[in-house]
């Protein structure tokens, strides 16, 4: 039996990931789910933002649902200490060496885009991002002084083997799309990113069905604006999948609509909604779940390789947005008819049949 290890975590984190595991006992009720605790909560209980015990849990389920860490209660903890802490060891822990990001704008809510309608109709693209290496874990990294002054300095470095495995995911991704992959660089300035292209242009032969095209970052961040439509997958170093991924995010309208997956080989991964905590809210039943229960859809697909009932959650969702139904999130910028969290909840999985 396939088991998932659930983690609530902090704020809103509990209450949209309950509407999303009851999502995922409906549609897969074969699934077995297990709680334990990261971030906040798991300072507050344990001692740590994720206890070896998790993580040992984790290694051994291979699945991970996590809600959202995080809050100004911890923000006083110095960084190693923080909750965020916890997710990054999670990721570290089993591998997970790709993000995977999609932003798709649903019809129903093309007015929620802050571009013009023209700019978001037919929007659908998925920002792969290598997430274990360059800039953010390459070493020389830190502070210094030197001849009586301070500098500071992070390196970006990537191995062969790196790039390699996180192209071939990106060309399986398109392949089983629509069969564009668009390589995200720097390297009119970048040695690493010359490297990075090298090593992509490899990796294409073996995808022959799959049209590679380069995009420096600078000319992808315009087009992103301008014309999102044209992209499919788009394949990026850790730095500019960072940087993208929230620019692609919000040509949506909202946060809360957005899923997100952290992958590994075998089929291990970590699914999580890309909005935060949301302390402010928690507990008076406006978070919107949708994003989480979205993550469910993503858990399915690549997790459990579940595509028909990944599709039906999707178009669960759809439903419930075409019917008028809006969180408050939502119905702020496109109106509707709004509903909180466990009502949201509930008629996304009425429309599951």
């Amino acid at each position: 039996m396939p088991r998932v290890l659930v983690l609530p975590g902090d704020g809103i984190g509990p209450e949209v990931t309950a509407e999303a595991v009851a999502v995922l006992r409906q549609i897969a009720p074969d699934v077995d789910t297990e709680d334990a605790l990261v971030g906040g909560c798991a300072i507050d209980a344990e001692g740590a933002p994720v206890s070896d015990e998790t993580v040992r849990r984790a290694r051994e389920t291979g699945l991970v649902l996590l809600g959202a860490v995080g809050g100004p209660k911890w923000d006083p903890l110095p960084p190693p200490k923080r909750p965020e802490r916890g997710l990054l060891r999670l990721r570290k822990e089993l591998d997970l060496y790709a993000n995977l990001r999609p932003a798709a704008v649903i019809p129903a809510l093309e007015d929620a885009s802050p571009l013009r309608p023209e700019c978001v109709t037919g929007v659908d693209l998925l920002v792969v991002r290598e997430l274990t290496g360059g800039i953010y874990y390459g070493e020389p990294r830190g502070r210094q002084d030197r001849d009586g002054q301070r500098r500071a300095l992070n390196t970006m470095v990537y191995d062969e083997d790196e790039v390699r495995r996180i192209a071939r995911l990106a060309f399986r991704a398109a392949r089983d799309r629509r069969k564009r992959l668009t390589n995200i660089h720097k390297a009119n300035v970048l040695e690493v990113c010359a490297f990075w292209n090298e090593i992509v242009e490899e990796v294409a032969p073996d995808f022959p069905d799959v049209e590679l095209e380069h995009l420096l970052v600078d000319a992808a961040s315009m087009h992103l604006l301008r014309e999102a439509a044209r992209f499919d997958v788009v394949l990026c170093p850790n730095l500019f999948g960072d940087i993208l991924s929230d620019e692609a995010a919000m040509i949506t309208g909202s946060l809360g609509m957005l899923p997100s997956a952290s992958i590994g080989d075998e089929g291990r991964g970590l699914f999580e909604p890309v909005h935060g905590s949301a302390p402010d809210i928690a507990g008076s039943d406006q978070a919107n779940p949708l994003a989480a229960i979205l993550s469910v859809a993503m858990l399915l697909e690549y997790g459990l390789q579940r595509l028909e009932e990944a599709s039906r959650v999707r178009e669960a969702v759809g439903r419930f947005l075409e019917d008028g139904y809006r969180t408050s999130d939502l119905a702020s910028i496109s109106g509707g008819r709004v509903v909180g969290t466990r009502e949201a909840g509930k008629l996304v999985r009425e429309a599951l049949g």
